[in-house]
């Protein structure tokens, strides 16, 4: 098999976060988390990160965590700018943030885990200066994404059922 047939297939559980060149596809599966996507279409380099909450609620002197996105997106800027490349010229896709509670009664916005991950991804795409290419956000159905950065393109399966609890105990812990 030559070199340029070999793929790197990576996984990324919640916290985690990947960035690689076109060898590479990520792959992950959402329930009230929230996937970055970004890319660079001329040098095919790219990652996705797949966080927890929106940032975190108390301050820390700990390394930087990819279970928020505020600092999942500081990791990958970081990668972003060992390439030399201009953090502007990456493209962005947001997946994620299905309303995982089962009740019938609106979530408190205190409590609204899913929608302040969409607007924490919105607003870091916004001020980093990424072009947004596409989202596919909210609802009430777990993702299955999947990213290749040879091309860039990112396929999202959506369950017709809603996200198991498993998948949402998983995104309750801080």
């Amino acid at each position: 098999m030559s070199s340029q047939h070999r793929r790197t297939e990576v996984f990324l559980h919640p916290g985690e976060w990947h960035f690689g060149g076109s060898e590479s596809l990520i792959r992950t599966l959402l329930g009230s988390c929230v996937s970055i996507v970004l890319w660079h279409p001329r040098h095919r380099v790219g990652g996705m990160c797949h966080y927890l909450l929106a940032q975190r609620k108390k301050p820390h002197n700990s390394a930087l965590s990819g279970r928020y996105a505020d600092e999942a997106v500081l990791l990958l800027t970081h990668e972003i700018l060992r390439t030399g490349l201009p953090v502007k010229e990456f493209q962005a896709k947001l997946i994620g943030g299905a309303e995982t509670l089962s009740t019938n009664a609106p979530a408190l916005s205190t409590h609204d885990v899913a929608g302040r991950n969409i607007e924490a991804a919105r607003m870091l795409a916004r001020q980093m200066g990424f072009t947004v290419l596409a989202e596919d956000l909210g609802g009430r159905s777990a993702r299955l994404v999947l990213f290749d950065v040879e091309n860039g393109d990112v396929w999202v399966r959506q369950s017709q059922e809603p996200v198991p609890e498993v998948l949402a105990d998983d995104n309750k812990r801080s």
